[in-house]
Protein backbone atom coordinates (compact mmCIF):
# COMPACT_ATOMS: atom_id res chain seq x y z
CA UNK A 1 0.00 0.00 0.00
CA UNK A 2 2.90 2.38 0.69
CA UNK A 3 4.17 1.97 -2.87
CA UNK A 4 0.76 2.60 -4.41
CA UNK A 5 0.21 5.65 -2.22
CA UNK A 6 3.58 7.17 -3.11
CA UNK A 7 2.99 6.40 -6.79
CA UNK A 8 -0.41 8.09 -6.61
CA UNK A 9 1.16 11.15 -4.94
CA UNK A 10 3.90 11.31 -7.57
CA UNK A 11 1.46 10.99 -10.47
CA UNK A 12 -0.83 13.55 -8.82
CA UNK A 13 2.06 16.00 -8.59
CA UNK A 14 3.00 15.44 -12.23
CA UNK A 15 -0.62 15.87 -13.29
CA UNK A 16 -0.89 19.05 -11.23
CA UNK A 17 2.20 20.47 -12.95
CA UNK A 18 0.81 19.54 -16.36
CA UNK A 19 -2.46 21.27 -15.56
CA UNK A 20 -0.66 24.34 -14.27
CA UNK A 21 1.51 24.58 -17.39
CA UNK A 22 -1.47 23.81 -19.62
CA UNK A 23 0.22 20.82 -21.21
CA UNK A 24 -2.50 18.26 -21.71
CA UNK A 25 -1.49 16.25 -24.74
CA UNK A 26 -1.30 12.47 -25.02
CA UNK A 27 1.24 12.38 -22.19
CA UNK A 28 -1.16 14.24 -19.93
CA UNK A 29 -3.94 11.82 -20.72
CA UNK A 30 -1.67 8.89 -19.89
CA UNK A 31 -0.62 10.48 -16.59
CA UNK A 32 -4.27 11.18 -15.71
CA UNK A 33 -5.25 7.58 -16.47
CA UNK A 34 -2.35 6.16 -14.45
CA UNK A 35 -3.18 8.53 -11.58
CA UNK A 36 -6.76 7.28 -11.58
CA UNK A 37 -5.71 3.64 -11.51
CA UNK A 38 -3.18 4.24 -8.73
CA UNK A 39 -5.64 6.29 -6.70
CA UNK A 40 -8.23 3.52 -7.03
CA UNK A 41 -5.83 1.05 -5.44
CA UNK A 42 -5.17 3.18 -2.35
CA UNK A 43 -7.16 3.37 0.84
CA UNK A 44 -8.68 6.66 -0.33
CA UNK A 45 -10.82 4.95 -2.97
CA UNK A 46 -13.87 4.23 -0.75
CA UNK A 47 -13.94 7.80 0.57
CA UNK A 48 -13.70 9.21 -2.95
CA UNK A 49 -16.47 6.90 -4.17
CA UNK A 50 -18.69 7.92 -1.25
CA UNK A 51 -18.08 11.62 -1.90
CA UNK A 52 -18.87 11.27 -5.60
CA UNK A 53 -22.02 9.29 -4.83
CA UNK A 54 -23.17 11.97 -2.37
CA UNK A 55 -22.51 14.66 -4.96
CA UNK A 56 -24.46 12.74 -7.59
CA UNK A 57 -27.37 12.24 -5.20
CA UNK A 58 -27.41 15.93 -4.32
CA UNK A 59 -27.36 16.97 -7.97
CA UNK A 60 -30.16 14.56 -8.84
CA UNK A 61 -32.36 16.09 -6.11
CA UNK A 62 -31.75 19.61 -7.44
CA UNK A 63 -32.63 18.81 -11.06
Amino acid sequence: MIVSLSTALLLGAVLGLMLRNRYLGPGGAAVAALFGFCLASTGAAPAINDALQSLADSLSRIG
